[in-house]
């Protein structure tokens, strides 16, 4: 049995409504990209939504229009993929690596500790679609106000640090009975090709009220760096007489296009049946994996629903070499497995930073013993007990 890590759900519907596209002769930004920011903005109760290219261009776009310079800082945890600082890095700010706690997430107390009178912005990671605390980070930021200086006009009227959720993971979860995407200040989404909802590549920048802030003007702000500073969408160029447009601002490119949003409209259709789904899977591993010597991330509680993204393993008391040879058995019994996450500090460009894996115990020790489990909607139930069975019998 040969089972993948993470294969897109493409079905003949989906093929069907990218060809829609194509014989309509609408391929760039047009009528199906507004469509999906219409769903997404309902479903995760956001206040407005504008799709991109991927996760970090919402990101990238987001820290430049909250006005970050290269004598700012934001902070960001160790543990997660390099986008999350990438998008630090290109809108010309300084990241600053924080700890895990006792999970995987971000440690709330290593933020506090980190903060200081640069702090423009905090990015926590919704690993493995599991929402972190933000009610904490929330509180925290609030509490160090006496610290932030506004620099610009989005920072004066929040008057505090901002929160952006990296929710590339997240999208369908809630915590305390809140979507992602109406937690956070700014939420990042990814709809890159494995995650739960995909549109190949793409993904969504979504928000909440901000007083003083009016939400049209900063979608259409926000679409102006997306579309280098055009004042005008191709959309919109359409109406007779509209042709004339004006260049505001030298930014960026990276809008998302009506074949990306094809495929994202057909797989919405069907999201809820989707989660549902993955919460199958889960509490199938959950139960056929109970008796190991291994823990798993907690995906279901009295307080988080997770999107189930990912399904994180750590093997009790193992270590990486121990890790990478279960992994390569897998393997050769036909199952893909992977890792999430190798924290930033044991890269060679996060290392030629000034990074220490050293400076960051509890993601190191998230990360040694961890093995991540195929965990996708195309995985039947005779698949998910072939990765138990496999599992159970190379696991001691």
């Amino acid at each position: 049995m040969k089972i993948p890590f993470s294969p897109p759900y493409i079905d003949e519907a989906v093929i069907n409504e990218v060809v829609d596209s194509l014989r309509s002769g609408w391929i760039t930004s047009g009528p199906k990209v507004k469509a999906l920011e219409e769903e997404i903005k309902v479903f995760s109760n956001a206040k407005e939504v504008l799709c991109v290219n991927s996760w970090t261009s919402g990101a990238i776009m987001m820290l430049r229009w909250l006005g970050v310079t290269a004598e700012d800082e934001v902070i960001v945890p160790a543990y997660t993929y390099s986008a999350t600082a990438l998008a630090v890095l290109h809108a010309g700010a300084k990241p600053v690596m924080v700890d895990s706690g006792e999970d995987f997430n971000i440690s709330v107390n290593a933020i506090r500790k980190a903060i200081t009178p640069r702090t423009k912005a905090i990015i926590p990671v919704d690993i493995a679609g599991v929402m972190v605390d933000y009610d904490r980070i929330r509180a925290l930021a609030e509490r160090k106000k006496a610290l932030f200086h506004p620099a610009s006009p989005l920072q004066e009227a929040l008057g505090r640090i901002l929160i952006l959720a990296d929710s590339a993971h997240g999208f369908g979860a809630k915590r305390n009975g809140k979507m992602s995407g109406e937690c956070a200040d700014f939420t990042s989404f990814s709809f890159h090709a494995v995650k739960n909802l995909t549109t190949a590549e793409g993904g969504g920048l979504v928000w909440r009220d901000i007083p003083g802030v009016d939400n049209e003007e900063l979608y259409h702000q926000l679409m102006l760096l997306s579309l280098h500073g055009q004042s005008k969408d191709a959309l919109a160029k359409t109406k007779l007489g509209a042709w004339e447009y004006d260049i505001i601002g030298t930014y960026y490119k990276c809008n998302m296009t009506d074949i990306m949003a094809a495929v994202g409209l057909v797989q919405f259709a069907r999201y809820p049946k989707l989660l549902a789904r993955s919460k199958e899977i889960i509490e199938r591993y959950n139960k056929g994996l109970a008796k190991l010597p291994a823990e798993a991330l907690t995906h279901f509680d009295d307080m988080v629903t997770s999107s189930g993204h990912l399904y994180l393993v750590r093997l009790t008391g193992k270590g990486e070499e121990y890790r990478n040879d279960i992994i390569t058995r897998m393997a050769e019994n036909g199952v893909a497995c992977n890792v999430h996450f190798k924290p930033l500090p044991m890269h060679t460009a996060y290392k030629n930073l000034g990074f220490h894996i050293e400076d960051f115990p509890n993601a190191y020790e998230m990360y040694h013993n961890e093995i991540t489990l195929p965990l996708h909607t195309c995985l039947t139930d005779e698949q998910a007990d072939y990765v138990i069975d496999t599992f159970c019998s190379l696991v001691k």
